[in-house]
């Protein structure tokens, strides 16, 4: 079968197509037939060499977080799906190829009038967002919340399930084009943060309360304005550090308004918290999907062997959205 496996690491040249024999699979265990998977930014730092897949490492190291496509093959001892069932995965690693191998309990079915490509664009970004609402920040009805990066995949993700929830949303973007997207999304307040101070307007916002989470993607340059803005006992949410993972910190704050600092991210999680994760979301927020309330963003479809190019695209920071690579015949 094709595959991206990284032999070397370094940029987007490093994204080449090779043959690889197919996977096998365990008992518990499926084999779906890739028909689309989707960047996120972890694949960029495992690009680099910077995020290597959690456990033991892979005879093949093949990016790729999520996938959607036909369950091809069952072992002995699954009961979950049958052979020809549309599926969406959460994956270690491994979605960049025509095929993959995961536990049936990381995968759960596609709704019928949703795409491969659509259904491609959920697994790593809403389980992420609903973690990070529900999980590590606590949240629920009437609780404002800021969402930083709000028109990337997590953050329009995370806008969508809290504005479903009840929750007062703030977010942050870079553009007049993203501010117009995440308010058609339902934002309450969007700052363009090239232009005003989010924390000020956070203030104002809640009659100088303060929010009660944060969800931040950007670390270092954010984070004495995200203490700022939280109100007493908030929560903040740290899901990236795209500006730097080292910044000094006022305790004191910390200490004063009580504060909870909370770290998430899912690929270095064992396989059993995110078979939890996945059964909570499959019944507490898959028929928002069905019912229209919640749906994937898709920015732009690459095919397979424009992969090189799909990564170049995602460095410039244009998405809006998620961005995904196609793996159907024609494409």
């Amino acid at each position: 079968m094709k595959a991206i496996v990284l032999d070397n690491f370094g940029g987007p040249e490093v994204l080449i197509p090779q043959d690889i024999p197919f996977p096998s699979i365990d008992s518990h265990e499926i084999l779906i037939k890739v028909y689309a998977s989707a960047l996120n930014r972890a694949d960029l730092l495992e690009r680099q060499g910077l995020y290597p897949p959690s456990g033991k490492p892979p005879k093949y190291q093949i990016p790729g977080l999520e996938c959607a496509g036909v369950v091809e093959q069952v072992g002995s001892r699954v009961t979950k799906f049958q052979i020809g069932d549309r599926v969406m995965a959460l994956l270690n690693g491994g979605g960049y190829a025509e095929k993959v191998a995961c536990h049936e309990l990381m995968a759960w079915k596609i709704p019928n009038d949703m795409s491969y490509q659509e259904a491609a664009g959920i697994p790593e970004v809403f389980l992420t967002a609903y973690d990070s609402l529900v999980q590590k920040a606590e949240l629920s009805f009437g609780d404002p919340v800021i969402i930083h990066a709000g028109a990337g995949g997590v953050g329009s993700a995370a806008i969508q399930l809290a504005l479903a929830g009840g929750m007062p949303v703030l977010t942050t973007v870079g553009s007049s084009k993203k501010a117009n997207f995440v308010s058609s999304l339902g934002a309450d307040v969007v700052v363009n943060y090239k232009e005003s101070s989010f924390s000020d307007i956070a203030l104002k916002w809640t009659n100088e309360k303060g929010v009660k989470a944060v969800l931040d993607f950007v670390g270092k340059n954010y984070l004495t304005d995200n203490i700022k803005s939280l109100q007493t006992g908030g929560f903040l949410v740290i899901i990236g550090t795209l500006s730097g993972s080292e910044a000094n910190i006022n305790l004191g704050q910390l200490l004063a308004k009580r504060l909870t600092l909370r770290g998430t991210a899912l690929r270095s999680r064992p396989i059993f918290e995110k078979m939890q994760l996945i059964k909570l979301f499959e019944d507490r927020i898959m028929p928002k999907f069905y019912s229209g309330t919640l749906k994937p963003i898709i920015d732009k479809v690459f095919p397979f062997s424009k992969v090189s190019l799909s990564h170049e695209y995602m460095e410039t920071n244009q998405n809006i959205g998620k961005i995904i690579l196609s793996l159907e015949e024609g494409n």
